[in-house]
């Protein structure tokens, strides 16, 4: 099974990371999941009474994507974080988008929380993933266009593989190949922040939530944590 690493440079750039990963095998994806259902609703009837909206540009931990975003030659206003799109959405159409459970279920948790999410289909995977500046020659096919090509600006964070790049500006769009659809079977979903030292315990929360949501319908789920201290964490 692949590892998941973060490279020297990267911790050293981001000493304060702190990186969720909570894998589900034996996924049923095409069964219904009657609690990230009623997870969304309930986000989105929040919303609608007042009680509750998502994490904007102003609130430190977007802000925190932002800088980073930044430092590595990315305008986080034209490509933005993945958590601060999907709550602008939110935002302004007052509902989330419906893909399949699996990703209904990490959307719920990344915009409730403000921390940003993702997931790939461990199936599609080639070799160990490394969070790490990309040299700017690494293929990445975008999510829903699977006959593009696109190459990473060098110095930019990814995620990779040994095929290519799999996130592209840290966490602002997966990739196609490895996408999670209905039938994807054994999943590695991460969960992100900048600052362990101020939201790692809101971290912590948003993983055991997440693996809340996943677990009735897995054969197995287990939640890991890589940051500069823990660099790699086995899925």
């Amino acid at each position: 099974m692949p590892a998941f690493r973060i490279t020297p440079a990267v911790a050293e750039a981001f000493p304060d990371t702190l990186i969720a990963l909570v894998t589900a095998t034996g996924l049923r994806g095409r069964e219904s999941w009657p609690h990230t259902a009623a997870a969304v609703e309930e986000l989105e009837q929040q919303l609608a009474d007042g009680t509750w909206h998502p994490a904007d540009e102003t609130d430190p931990r977007i802000e925190a994507w932002h800088t980073a975003y930044r430092s590595f030659g990315t305008n986080p206003r034209r490509i933005r974080p993945s958590v601060d799109a999907l709550g602008r959405r939110l935002a302004k159409k007052g509902s989330l988008p419906r893909i399949n459970p699996a990703v209904d279920s990490y959307n719920t948790v990344s915009v409730q929380h403000g921390l940003p999410a993702g997931a790939f289909d461990l199936d599609h995977v080639t070799g160990d993933v490394d969070i790490r500046h990309a040299d700017g020659t690494e293929p990445f096919t975008p999510l829903g266009e699977p006959d593009t090509v696109e190459h990473p600006k060098p110095g930019e964070i990814i995620y990779a593989d040994t095929t290519g790049v799999l996130t592209r500006h840290w966490n602002h769009r997966d990739a196609h190949r490895t996408r999670v659809t209905e039938d994807s079977n054994h999943v590695a979903f991460v969960l992100e922040t900048l600052h362990a030292t101020r939201d790692g315990d809101l971290l912590k929360i948003a993983a055991d939530e997440l693996q809340g949501l996943l677990a009735p319908h897995a054969d197995q789920t287990a939640v890991s944590y890589l940051g500069p201290a823990q660099p790699q964490a086995s899925t």
